[in-house]
């Protein structure tokens, strides 16, 4: 039987195309047995203010840990959900579909108590799944075990295998690093998502951007969100 895998770090709170990834594909592999990047989408996210695009960032322990995996990366500030969320409201009170999402955002936020990175970006991650009514499996790499001194290409190709793929769903800029040999070994398909031609939606605070979080969509046009997004017109 055909199944679709994608494998991904874990971002926060991440954009639209993260979540058409989701939805394309039969299983998500959240990749965060693998080195914490600094300065990355790994803790933080962009949002639209009326000054332009500014990051909610995730203040995290980084000082002496220099080859911690994403997993293990500690969150160093306990208010920092407080201070986002204050931001939220500050930037989107006005957005078309604010009232109805409020609620459940703010819970989301304001509920978030996990000291880990990780298992922040699974509890917004599988929490706006819900929202898009997404029904994609969302597993860890770290259950199907971890092959050590192998390069990127070869530990996709063996979360693939162990996860039973027979297709995968790659994002558009490992086709600069990705043998393609090693799929055709398996004789696991390799396709590439493609970002491009996303549709303006609703949007305030002009010029429209494509590359903030997730939730500017959400709180802009609500259950006419999937309109915007490739995985629910295809």
């Amino acid at each position: 039987m055909a199944r679709k895998i994608a494998i991904l770090q874990s971002n926060y709170i991440p954009w639209k195309g993260y979540f058409d990834l989701i939805n394309f594909v039969d299983e998500f592999i959240l990749l965060d047995d693998v080195q914490y990047t600094r300065s990355d989408w790994r803790n933080r996210n962009k949002i639209k203010t009326m000054t332009g695009t500014i990051w909610l960032t995730i203040p995290v322990r980084i000082k002496g840990r220099h080859s911690q995996s994403i997993a293990e990366t500690v969150i160093s500030s306990s208010n920092w959900n407080r201070k986002h969320w204050n931001s939220i409201v500050c930037n989107y009170a006005r957005a078309g579909c604010f009232d109805s999402y409020k609620d459940l955002f703010e819970e989301l936020f304001l509920g978030a108590k996990e000291t880990l990175l990780s298992q922040v970006n699974y509890r917004f991650i599988s929490e706006i799944c819900k929202i898009f009514n997404i029904k994609t499996k969302i597993s860890r790499s770290a259950e199907y075990g971890c092959i050590k001194d192998i390069d990127r290409t070869e530990r996709v190709v063996d979360l693939c295998k162990k996860a039973g793929a027979s297709e995968y769903l790659s994002g558009p800029s490992a086709k600069d690093y990705i043998d393609e040999g090693l799929f055709a070994q398996e004789r696991i398909k390799l396709s590439y998502m493609d970002y491009s031609e996303y549709p303006e939606y609703r949007q305030l605070f002009p010029p429209f951007e494509h590359g903030v979080s997730i939730i500017d969509l959400i709180l802009n046009e609500g259950p006419e969100a999937t309109k915007y997004m490739r995985s629910f017109r295809q």
